[in-house]
């Protein structure tokens, strides 16, 4: 499995509904509420075949009240 996190920004008042929309669908591993630029920070785990830009702009940009996204891949998990 690989994973990947997607900061996500919500429309205004949306955060709780994207954070349970994204819970309801089983997709993500972790949702946390954030403070900054974005909202949310949301860990996903893909199969190694699963192209990971197609599983974003498919399964998650879709869901309502989603503004943006930022992708972030990673490489190594350290202290495991």
């Amino acid at each position: 499995m690989v994973p990947f996190f997607v900061q996500i920004k919500c429309k205004l008042g949306q955060s709780y509904t994207v954070a349970n929309a994204i819970a309801e669908a089983e997709i993500a591993s972790e949702i946390y509420s954030t403070a900054g630029d974005y909202d949310l920070l949301v860990k996903f785990y893909v199969d190694s075949a699963t192209d990971i830009g197609h599983f974003v702009n498919e399964k998650l940009q879709v869901i309502p009240g989603i503004q943006d996204t930022y992708t972030i891949i990673t490489f190594k998990a350290f202290g495991t």
